[in-house]
């Protein structure tokens, strides 16, 4: 029997470049709350519209590296708290029950786990990620990490500053399918380094979808926590950043191809599903249309 089916929305750095709102370089979404507020507060509104119960605060990039660029990394924790409160806000004006997740994002690059900061300086930044969010989510998801040490430093300290709240770990995978985290290492490994703080669901994300599927496989046979993805619809080379000049290979994908995918991941045990960069409002409303 299939689990009952939490939908979360979708990628809103890709659906901010898709509207025209920003560039995919810089301050990333982190400047849309600065220059467009409006539309931020609207890319929640139509992921609710569309069936999601769960929103991501838009805090990927406000994270000192990111905000250094243009000279603000002393305004993170304001910025993040902005972010919070407008999910917050979005989560509020809603018909039905709607969560919201806090995010907790890589203090550097994605998918670079050799830019991984040291552990005790990713630790304070985490705290002091998690006190702002803390009035105004539901829940911490710690995503896209790329290796085992980045996402046990952001649990550890979402479990030191608020306890109480449900946690979430989200990883990001190697391209290859069976390939493990983007740091190489192995599902088992990445579930033995957050052991210790006890998370409440366990998902992969920004990731083609064919290795999530390879990765839900082994998962399921290690935890009885819910399983959940949210894929993305690009392939990301080793070396990429979000300014240099490595290319990503977009993904051809209609919404029907991306459901067959989603299909599987039910029949296989997942069941919090959603999507992240490239995967729209349309997406999400397929998923919670197929409840």
């Amino acid at each position: 029997m299939q689990k009952e089916l939490k939908v979360l929305d979708g990628g809103m750095g890709g659906e901010l470049i898709a509207r025209g709102i920003m560039p995919s370089c810089g301050l990333w979404s982190a400047r849309a709350l600065l220059d467009s507020p409006d539309a931020v507060m609207e890319v929640h509104s139509d992921y609710i519209k569309a069936g999601a119960e769960v929103i991501t605060t838009n805090s990927y990039s406000t994270i000192p590296s990111y905000l250094a660029k243009a000279d603000m990394s002393e305004r993170y924790e304001d910025l993040t708290d902005i972010a919070a409160k407008m999910a917050r806000a979005a989560a509020d004006a809603a018909p039905s029950k709607v969560e919201v997740a806090g995010c907790l994002p890589p203090l550097s690059e994605s998918y670079r786990h050799d830019l991984v900061p040291a552990d005790a300086e990713g630790f304070e930044v985490y705290k002091n990620l998690v006190s702002v969010l803390k009035p105004s989510v539901d829940l911490y998801l710690c995503e896209t990490m790329s290796c085992a040490r980045e996402a046990a430093t952001a649990a550890k300290a979402a479990r030191a500053v608020d306890a109480e709240k449900p946690l979430w770990i989200a990883w990001t995978l190697d391209e290859t399918p069976g390939g493990g985290l983007r740091s190489g290492e192995s599902i088992e490994d990445a579930l033995a380094a957050v052991a210790p703080y006890n998370p409440d669901a366990y998902l992969f994300n920004c990731t083609a979808p064919e290795a999530i599927s390879a990765a839900i496989e082994q998962i399921v046979q290690l935890t009885d926590r819910p399983i959940g993805a949210y894929p993305n619809r690009y392939h990301i080379p080793h070396g990429w950043t979000l300014d240099n000049e490595v290319g990503t290979e977009y993904i051809e994908m209609t919404v029907a191809e991306f459901m067959q995918y989603v299909d599987r991941w039910r029949v296989m045990g997942a069941s919090v599903l959603g999507g992240c960069c490239g995967i729209g409002p349309d997406f999400i409303a397929a998923i919670a249309a197929s409840r």
